[in-house]
């Protein structure tokens, strides 16, 4: 071999390695990804599964808001009611004085 083709080897064999160390480095950012992107998948499903909690949370919540309002309405038409029951009697108790 002359001295041309050994420094031509020697180049190509640099190149060779440089391309090896590149591919590695490369190979490394991918399983790197990869690992980064089943993080991120599990952490979407982590907050779908909240959302779907708190959603489901929110509609008991209504639920709920609308039987506590349902249950006042009652407690305050049953007061009324008392009111004017009381009432009445007051009027018939004056009009028996009366008589």
């Amino acid at each position: 071999m002359t001295d041309e083709e050994k420094r031509q080897m020697k180049q190509f064999e640099a190149k060779v390695r440089r391309l090896i160390s590149l591919y590695q480095t490369t190979q490394k950012e991918v399983a790197d990804l990869y690992t980064e992107l089943e993080r991120k998948e599990a952490d979407i499903e982590r907050l779908q599964s909240e959302l779907r909690q708190s959603q489901s949370d929110y509609k008991n919540l209504k639920v709920a808001k609308m039987i506590q309002i349902n249950d006042d309405e009652h407690h305050e038409a049953k007061m009324r009611i008392t009111k004017l029951v009381r009432e009445v009697n007051k009027c018939i108790n004056q009009l028996s004085t009366e008589s």
